[in-house]
Order: C-alpha cells, then structure tokens, then sequence
C-alpha cells in the first residue's frame, strides 16, 4: 500500500475530509496521510480509539512518534492526555487502550537506529520560548543530528522570514488557521513540503502548529 509515498512531493491534506477506515482491531480506526507498506514500513496516520477500545501488543520496530489530540491514551506506563508527545524508539512494544476513546497523531518507522530517546512531555505544562519574530513562541520537543520538533504557536498578524526548507517540513495544524503564499490551512490540515522547498508564513487569526523538520530524505 503505498499514499502520498513520494517525498519529493508537496502535500496538502485536510485531515477533517478523510475518510476514517477501520483497523483488525473493534473500536480502531485511522486516517491515513502518507503509507509505504501495508502494516509495516512508514507511515502517517490519525488514529481514532473509541471508549473501552484497545489494541493488541506489539512491537516498534521501525520507533513510534505521536501526540495526543483528544480524550486519553492509555498503556502499561501511564495515561496520556491531550498534548502529551510521545517518543516510543525502536524495539519498544506497548498494549494501548482508552476508557473514555482519544484521537493522536501516529507516526511509525520514521526513526534513526541510534536515536533511542525515550521522551514524554506534557505540552500544557512546558514552557513556551521565545521565536525568531514578533508574536511567535516556540516550545522544542525533540531533536536529533537534523530532525527537529516542536509546537509552534503564532498571535494573531504575525508574519515570519521567507526560508527553504533543508530537509523537508512538516506541519500539523492543532488550532487557528496557519497560512502563506501557497494558500490557508486551517485546524487539522497535515502539510508535507519537501527538502528544498520553500515559503512565506504567515497568520492573519492566529494558530498553534505541529512542526518536524529536517527529516524528508527520500532514501
């Protein structure tokens, strides 16, 4: 199965029109963003648990990524509310579950062998940074040799450098509507520019993003 496999490719996605497709497991259903591979290999997805769903245990052998938009996810080390980003790496395993159902950002097989950080962090207690302009504040989640992570959020107005994306980019909209000279993208829009692409931010109402970079090499 291959969706949006090439990341050569710009792609543009409002999540909210896709329609949902049920998993092997009752009560599990996803989205699907970009796919190289049936059930293994990199992929992109939202993933819905409905209330007292669950998944069978498994492995991680390509390292799993994902944050938390809506309810409660749940496994053998915690529950994990909205905001809550998670790093899973290579040849972990876990059994999730919910009680009351959640909805999270899932990436799987997007990880290097050596980056084997552990990282949980609640996005409502971090501290925000300042940004490079006015009105941008920054809260860093994870970074390793290129890739970086982070939410971003923007004020109202507020417009940012023009810039090339070396190694790609990706962007989540969590609320707000993000925009540039490509077009509006508003609360739920996935982006994927590709390594050496390039645009101008931008924000007239304000907007909280999801944001990797340095991580669009096509092998």
């Amino acid at each position: 199965m291959q969706i949006n496999h090439d990341l050569t490719q710009r792609v543009v996605l409002n999540t909210d029109e896709i329609e949902w497709v049920k998993t092997r497991m009752n009560g599990v259903e996803r989205r699907m963003l970009d796919r190289d591979g049936a059930e293994s290999g990199r992929a992109t997805s939202i993933v819905k648990f409905a209330p007292d769903s669950y998944f069978e245990e498994h492995g991680h052998p390509g390292g799993e990524e994902f944050l938390v938009l809506e309810g409660v996810f749940s496994d053998e080390t915690g529950d994990y509310g909205p905001g809550m980003y998670i790093r899973n790496p290579i040849g972990s395993k876990h059994k999730p579950y919910t009680k009351d159902g959640c909805t999270i950002l899932v990436k799987l097989w997007q990880m290097e062998e050596e980056d084997q950080d552990w990282v949980k962090k609640d996005t409502k207690k971090s501290e925000w940074l300042p940004g490079l302009v006015s009105g941008l504040q920054v809260m860093p989640l994870h970074n390793y040799k290129t890739e970086n992570v982070a939410l971003v959020k923007w004020d109202a107005g507020t417009v940012f450098n023009p810039h090339k994306h070396w190694g790609g980019e990706e962007i989540y909209v969590l609320d707000g509507t993000f925009e540039d000279e490509h077009g509006s993208y508003p609360k739920g829009t996935w982006i994927r520019s590709p390594d050496g692409s390039s645009h101008h931010p931008f924000t007239k109402e304000g907007c909280t993003i999801f944001v990797k970079t340095g991580h669009l090499i096509q092998n």
